[in-house]
C-alpha cells in the first residue's frame, strides 16, 4: 500500500503523523511511503532523515493525495484539502468531527473512510492514541495559565504556588480524566491549592489515593461547579464524552462572577468546549478577554511542542496504521474491536454513534 503522509496546515501545528523509524517499519513490511516536502520541520525532523529512512519526499500534498491509498495526518483536513480526497481514500487522524457540521459533511462528500484517533478505545476502555496528547495537553494548561496569570499578559499577577506568608493560586479543574489528572499533577507540583471536580465516584477516590495533599476531590455537580468557579484564579475545563460534542458545564452567568484577570484554559474546545464563552483561538492569537476573564482555547495545544508531541503521537499510533495497511481496513477493524470504534464514516455513511447523533444523522453500522 502507498502511503502518504501531508505536511500539517492548520495555524501553528507543528507535529507530523509520522517520523523516519515509522517510515522503515512500513517498508519493512512491504509498502511505500511518500512524505510532502518539510513535513517533519516543525518537529526537528529533516527531509533527509526521511530520505535516508526510505521515504520519497514530494514538493506537493496533491501528489500525497492523488497516489496515497492512506493518508496519515495529525489534525482534521482543512478546506484547502478537501478536494484532494479521493473516494475510498483511508484518512487517519484526528477528526473530532461533533465540533464541525462543515467538516462532517465534507469527508461524507468526499467519501473517504475516516478512522479517528480519538475514538479508538481498548478492552480496558482507554484511547491508547488520545491519551498522550490529553498528557501533553494537561501538563501545558497549567503552563499556559500561569503565564496568563502574570501581569503583562493582563491576568491577576499571581503566582501560582504563592511564596511564604503569600496563599498560592486557586486552580479549579473539570474533569478528573487524563488531561484533568496531568494539569493536577503539575499545578500541585507548582504549589496551587488545586480541586478537581469529576462524575465518577470511583475516580475520584482514584486521584485521591495517588494526589498530594493540596489536592482536593469534589462531585461534579451545578452547585459545586457554580461555587469553585467563583474562586478560581485558574479554570480548566477537561471534559470529555467520545466521540461526542463537549456539553457546556460553565455556563456564561458563571464565567461573569469571576475575579478580574482570572483564567480560563478550554482543553475541551477541539469537542466544541465545555466552557459557555469559549470560543476556538490559535497559538498565534491564543487569548481573548469575556467578562475581564482571559480565555484559552487553543484547538491543538500539543501543537506548540511538535518535538515532544510527535514522538509521543508516533507511539502509539504506527501500530495501529500497520495494522490498518497490512490487512486492509475492513480486516483489520473487523479482527481488531479498538480500530473498530476508531471508524466514523465508511465512503458517505456515518457509522460513530455519537457523531451521528450530534448532528441528527443517520448512522449505518459497519458492513
Amino acid at each position: 500500500m502507498i502511503i502518504g503522509v501531508p505536511k500539517e496546515i492548520k495555524p501553528d501545528e507543528y507535529r507530523v503523523a509520522l517520523i523516519p523509524v515509522g517510515v522503515e517499519e512500513m517498508l519493512n513490511h512491504g509498502h511505500s511511503v511518500l512524505v510532502e516536502k518539510g513535513a517533519g520541520m516543525g518537529s526537528g525532523i529533516t527531509d533527509l532523515e526521511y530520505k535516508k529512512a526510505g521515504a520519497k519526499v514530494v514538493d506537493h500534498p496533491k501528489d500525497i493525495y492523488s497516489q496515497a491509498q492512506f493518508i496519515m495526518k495529525v489534525k482534521e483536513p482543512l478546506p484547502e484539502e478537501y478536494p484532494l480526497l479521493r473516494d475510498g481514500q483511508i484518512v487517519f487522524t484526528f477528526f473530532h468531527f461533533a465540533a464541525s457540521k462543515k467538516l462532517t459533511d465534507a469527508m461524507l462528500k468526499a467519501k473517504v473512510v475516516a478512522i479517528a484517533y480519538e475514538t479508538i478505545r481498548d478492552e480496558h476502555g482507554q484511547h491508547p492514541i488520545l491519551t498522550p496528547m490529553s498528557e501533553v495537553a494537561g501538563r501545558m494548561s497549567i503552563q499556559e495559565g500561569a503565564k496568563y496569570l502574570e501581569k503583562p499578559m493582563h491576568g491577576r499577577g499571581i503566582l501560582l504556588g504563592g511564596v511564604p506568608g503569600v496563599a498560592p493560586a486557586e486552580v479549579v479543574i473539570i474533569g478528573g480524566g487524563i488531561v484533568g489528572a496531568n494539569a493536577a499533577k503539575v499545578a500541585a507540583g507548582l504549589g496551587a491549592r488545586v480541586t478537581v471536580l469529576d462524575v465518577n465516584m470511583e475516580r475520584l477516590r482514584y486521584l485521591d489515593d495517588i494526589m498530594p495533599k493540596n489536592v482536593v476531590m469534589l462531585m461534579s455537580n451545578a452547585h459545586n461547579i457554580r461555587e469553585k468557579v467563583k474562586d478560581a484564579d485558574l479554570l480548566i475545563g477537561a471534559v470529555l464524552i467520545e466521540g461526542a460534542r463537549a456539553p457546556y458545564v460553565v455556563t456564561k452567568d458563571m464565567v461573569q462572577t469571576m475575579k478580574t484577570g482570572s483564567v480560563i484554559i478550554d482543553v475541551a474546545i477541539d469537542q466544541g468546549g465545555c466552557v459557555e464563552t469559549s470560543k476556538p483561538t490559535t497559538h498565534g492569537n491564543p487569548t481573548y478577554k469575556m467578562y475581564d476573564v482571559i480565555h484559552y482555547c487553543v484547538t491543538n495545544i500539543p501543537g506548540a511542542v511538535g518535538r515532544t508531541s510527535t514522538h509521543a503521537l508516533t507511539n502509539v499510533t504506527i501500530p495501529y496504521a500497520l495494522e490498518i495497511i497490512d490487512k486492509g481496513y475492513e480486516r483489520a477493524v473487523r479482527e481488531n474491536p479498538a480500530l473498530l470504534r476508531g471508524v466514523n464514516m465508511v465512503k458517505g455513511k456515518v457509522t460513530n454513534k455519537a457523531v451521528a447523533n450530534a448532528f441528527g444523522m443517520e448512522c449505518s453500522a459497519f458492513e
